[in-house]
């Protein structure tokens, strides 16, 4: 059916928009940007801020992000009356917060800040007043809560309930006594949060960050008894440049080998080389899973938010998971094992800093599962906005670096792993090798655009040989929770499901560089970040993890071969069941 469409007017442009389109999404349309605060694309629309007020005729201004368009309407947006209505409402909004911007990790990347210079807000103090004083919550290994900065926009509240479908925090109190909670006023940390970070993109301002590891790293780089390992994620490549003003979806991979090089770290791998051996671990899991009646469907196990996500809320499904540590664990083991014995190093003088797209992470690694002769498998875990914080307080002029490699025995990786960070990247590198595994032939064509996608949920069969292997991939816990709930119902029937924690997997994750409101209305991180990743694949010589030779020396020199008695010591872990006040 032909989709009806609505002639409208905004501030003298004529603009044409499908019926059903906001008055919001009309304008951006039409090239006029209605400034906003409460609203986020495709997550909050709710009218609370009233900073996207227009006038439409009507005896009071209503809020463009929740009014449809009508045939006919004359809207304006920019009338003396509104302009000082805004500038009155930011007003409102400073009387109540805590204006110290200098010390706020948001300074710089704040939309309120934005809003107040944009719209020529002068006087921060025209209606102060009481102010409500909170403490801070900083109990959680990745997530720091400050209730003084909230503008009480609901974005956060809107992540976690609808898209995560986690709800832990939200709404209490009423008018001037109104503040974002979690239940009874606990911590995130005694609750049922996973640690996503979710919450922090969609934020605003200051209110939510992540725990800061920068000076813990900083100590690690000083101590000359410390040999200091890093590893950087698949994702953090198609994102840091954007803290350097570069468009979004710039691969800047040997820009930042350099940088983590100048920063002093005594050797800079690539989690990628574990996300080949991470395929080769699970998909040796999966053939053997098949083959002797194991359970099914398997699901994979690298995003930690998700693995929490299980072990709290989908329990019953604990033994589904795959046993393989997620990537990073997996390299910050074989530094501490492998690399240690072939350099002839103390592994307990080694210490691995991971950076990682995800504030989960941060909670993962402290998880007691991941260590071995008790060292943890990684020391400390950074985020890409920490990474690019480091970056400036060194004083490196990070687009001027030159492209470098990544150092040796395990820096080396294929196609397959660099995916890994973008939803159905691991499906489609556990496809490439597990169709070697079982067939004993390779893959001729292995760009395998049904798993591709920013979709909560896709599915596809794939045939393997004879066997078709029925497969399914979601993106953001929520729409987990819906697949989950179809598996145990009996409607759906899978052999194999990756789950990533975040909507659109780690290119989205919680430790990414903030994207305000503005932006993701023009554009879409999940997806221009994923290209970044596609586009590294596309152009790797190797793009199947069992052809990575430097995987293929491991397993000859040290592993034995995938899920050895050696591999399962080091590489895999286990799970425990939680409940909503386990941390």
């Amino acid at each position: 059916m032909e989709q009806k469409m609505v002639h409208l007017t905004i501030d003298g442009i004529a603009v044409e928009v499908p019926a059903g389109t906001s008055v919001l999404e009309a304008a951006k349309q039409a090239g006029i940007n209605i400034p906003t605060l409460c609203y986020l694309k495709d997550i909050n629309a709710i009218g609370a801020c009233r900073m996207c007020v227009v006038n439409t005729g009507a005896r009071a201004l209503q809020a463009a992000c929740v009014l449809p368009v009508t045939e006919g309407m004359n809207v304006k947006t920019n009338t003396p009356e509104i302009r000082e209505y805004r500038k009155t409402l930011l007003e409102l909004v400073l009387s109540a917060h805590d204006k110290k911007c200098l010390t706020c990790p948001r300074s710089t990347n704040c939309e309120l800040q934005k809003l107040c210079k944009d719209l020529g807000v002068e006087d921060g103090d025209r209606f102060a007043g009481k102010q409500n004083k909170y403490s801070i919550d900083d109990a959680s290994p990745s997530i720091v809560r400050d209730n003084n900065k909230c503008i009480l926009c609901r974005r956060c509240v809107a992540a976690c309930e609808k898209v995560q479908k986690i709800g832990v925090i939200g709404a209490v109190n009423r008018g001037f006594a109104t503040a974002i909670e979690s239940p009874w006023n606990m911590k995130l940390a005694d609750m049922g949060c996973i640690n996503c970070g979710q919450c922090i993109n969609a934020c605003p301002v200051g209110a939510l960050y992540e725990k800061d590891s920068t000076h813990e790293v900083w100590q690690l780089l000083a101590d000359p008894a410390k040999h200091v390992v890093v590893q950087p994620a698949p994702a953090v490549r198609a994102a840091l440049g954007e803290e350097f003003g570069l468009p979004m979806g710039t691969s800047v991979t040997g820009k930042m080998a350099a940088a983590l090089r100048r920063l002093g770290f005594d050797k800079v791998f690539d989690t990628d080389f574990a996300a080949d051996v991470t395929i080769m671990e699970e998909g040796t899991e999966l053939v053997k899973r098949v083959t002797n009646n194991g359970v099914l469907p398997m699901i994979t196990s690298c995003s930690p938010g998700w693995i929490k996500f299980c072990e709290t809320y989908y329990p019953e499904f604990i033994p589904n998971l795959s046993t393989c540590k997620s990537p990073h664990e997996m390299e910050g083991a074989l530094i501490k094992s492998y690399y240690a014995e072939k350099m002839g190093i103390d592994p307990k003088t080694i210490a691995v800093v991971s950076v990682m797209p995800c504030t989960a992470k941060k909670f993962e690694a402290k998880r007691p599962e991941l260590s071995n002769d008790g060292m943890a498998d990684v020391d400390a875990v950074i985020t890409t906005r920490e990474l690019a914080r480091m970056i400036k307080e060194a004083g490196i002029d990070f687009n001027a670096l030159p492209d470098e490699d990544f150092d040796d025995l395990l820096g080396e990786s294929t196609g397959a792993a660099v995916i890994f960070g973008a939803t159905g990247g691991v499906m489609e590198a556990a496809l490439r090798t597990a169709y070697k595994l079982i067939t004993g032939n390779e893959l001729e064509n292995i760009d395998l655009e049904a798993v591709r996608g920013i979709d909560g949920i896709k599915e596809a069969t794939v045939m393997v040989g004879d066997l078709p292997v029925s497969v399914a991939i979601a993106s953001s816990t929520g729409a987990a929770s819906k697949l989950l709930d179809m598996v145990k119902s009996g409607e759906k029937n899978y052999t194999f499901i990756e789950v990533m924690g975040c909507p659109g997997g780690c290119v989205n994750g919680g430790g990414q560089p903030i994207v305000s409101a503005t932006r993701r209305m023009e554009c879409d991180p999940r997806v221009e970040r994923a290209k970044a990743l596609y586009g590294e694949d596309a152009g790797k010589t190797i793009r199947k993890s069992h052809e990575n030779p430097q995987v293929k020396k491991l397993y000859d020199e040290f592993l034995g071969e995938p899920n050895s008695h050696l591999a399962h010591s080091l590489l895999h872990t286990t799970y425990v069941q939680r409940d909503l006040y386990n941390k």
